[in-house]
């Protein structure tokens, strides 16, 4: 489909509004020294940070906010109003692209809706900034990919430990060989989640949300949890199948997407496999809370690992209980596993030495006896160089490039995929199938302790062997055994009017 700007408005049903973008703005670019005027899509989560970050930076004015929900709308619009920002307010994204004088828009919606408002907002002739992952399947990362490259827009994928000055210096001089040869690349995310409940029935839908237009290109399923904290439909949609993608999409993206900037790996791997499961409760979630996933590259494996149990099962009821949030929580003493000094961050292991990354933007450089060489630090100005870009126009400059956004989306995607396809393994063949592989081997013996531990019992409940995957990263599909079911996953059956358009 031509998603030109009378298509978009025709299909997206905006066709009243069209008066509003006029040829002048269709095609007006900012300029260096203009004003940037921002929208932020979703206000619930991330797009706090979004608010804030683009508070910083000067020349930048927030001239509406958008979100399905209305008390979180007019909530935000509230707090904007006492710092003397006043922006347009919308529940439906059709309308506010369909605004006049804006020039970008940032995404901090629900996973399920990032690929597809990124590519209306492309085609409505505004620059995105959209949060990790970029997509909630593969194909559809593809088509924003396409859509960036369509419509010439400024695209910035919300992969922010990229834009730390320490990293990127980090980066070179690994790759410069000052370690040797990279020998593993490795990524943890050892947050504790707790069980989000397990109802018996449908739970209804507050009326402040239009939950028609928060569901978007997913199904209108009447939503089957309801957590104390975050009732039925915010943030645990990150476990559900149809909208997140379990902790490998959630905070796993950002471990991934370091472990193959250092590996220098340009596209998906050879070969991936999950192992892992929901396990040590029962809820109404359905993406694993323990998870090894590793992508097997040229250049040297890919190992990231989830645990989203206690490593002191005593002790947490009392430390999340003394804290204020989900995420607060997962900072609690005693609630969080490590290793070698890593809970949630990366280690790059070389012949030479390794890098430890346990804060977004600092490294630290060590040799193979754990001396201090060399620290590489750095901040955030993730949203900044967005800005910054859409002044210049020269996407060569961008931290977060959304092709690399979108690999690294992928290799959540394929992990997810793996499991899903895959089937329970007892410990003995479990420990067969992975014994001749030693990294995996590894990273399965710290699984495995770490369930003991919270007396989960795997002969009784056991993980979910993945299905083996080979890959044609040229393609983005995959060939061999269980291909087929693999493919299937590759994307989603789209819900009008809410249809990623096919572009590549």
């Amino acid at each position: 489909m031509k998603l030109n700007r009378r298509t978009f408005l025709k299909t997206s049903a905006l066709g009243l509004a069209a008066s509003a973008l006029s040829a002048r703005s269709w095609a007006q670019v900012a300029g260096a020294n203009s004003e940037i005027r921002v929208a932020v899509l979703g206000l619930n989560g991330r797009g706090k940070n979004h608010l804030t970050s683009l508070a910083k930076v000067p020349g930048v004015r927030v001239v509406a906010i958008c979100d399905p929900d209305q008390l979180v709308l007019d909530h935000t619009a509230a707090e904007l109003a006492k710092t003397g920002v006043a922006p347009a307010k919308f529940t439906d994204i059709r309308h506010l692209l369909a605004m006049d004088g804006l020039d970008a828009v940032t995404i901090a919606t629900p996973n399920h809706w990032h690929s597809l408002a990124g590519i209306w907002a492309c085609a409505a002739g505004k620059d995105v900034y959209v949060e990790k992952p970029v997509s909630h399947n593969i194909w559809e990362g593809r088509q924003l990919v396409a859509a960036a490259k369509k419509y010439n827009r400024v695209v910035q994928a919300g992969t922010q430990i990229r834009s730390g000055e320490g990293m990127q210096q980090a980066v070179a001089w690994v790759r410069a060989g000052n370690l040797g040869k990279i020998t593993a690349s490795r990524g943890f995310c050892y947050k504790r989640r707790d069980s989000i409940g397990q109802t018996d029935g449908p739970t209804p839908v507050p009326p402040n949300i239009n939950y028609d237009l928060w569901s978007g290109p997913a199904p209108v399923i009447p939503p089957h949890r309801n957590s104390k904290k975050n009732g039925p439909v915010h943030y645990d949609w990150h476990w559900i199948y149809a909208y997140g993608n379990g902790d490998v999409g959630n905070q796993g993206i950002h471990q991934m997407d370091v472990a193959r900037w250092f590996l220098g790996e340009p596209g998906l791997p050879r070969h991936s496999l999950s192992l892992g499961g929901r396990l040590g409760y029962v809820d109404d979630g359905e993406t694993p809370n323990t998870q090894v996933v590793i992508h097997d590259y040229a250049t040297a494996p890919l190992i990231f690992e989830v645990r989203g149990l206690p490593a002191r099962p005593d002790a947490a009821p009392a430390a999340a209980a003394a804290m204020n949030s989900a995420e607060a929580a997962t900072a609690a003493a005693g609630t969080m596993d490590k290793y070698r000094g890593v809970s949630i961050g990366n280690i790059v292991d070389c012949e030479g030495g390794s890098i430890v990354i346990n804060s977004y933007f600092e490294a630290r450089a060590l040799d193979r006896t754990g001396r201090l060489i060399r620290e590489f630090k750095g901040s955030d100005r993730h949203m900044a160089n967005f800005i910054d870009v859409i002044r210049s126009r020269k996407t060569a400059d961008l931290y977060g490039p959304i092709e690399e956004g979108h690999i690294s989306s992928a290799l959540c995607h394929v992990g997810n995929i793996s499991h899903q396809i895959g089937r329970a393994a007892a410990p003995g063949p479990l420990q067969d199938a992975v014994k001749g592989d030693a990294p995996l081997a590894e990273a399965y013996g710290r699984m495995a302790e770490h369930l003991a531990v919270n007396g989960v019992k795997l002969d009784q409940t056991p993980l979910t062997l993945g299905q083996p995957l080979a890959i044609d990263a040229k393609a983005e599909r995959f060939t061999g055994a269980g291909a087929s079911a693999a493919n299937d996953l590759l994307t989603r059956d789209y819900r009008a009017p809410f249809i990623v358009p096919q572009l590549a």
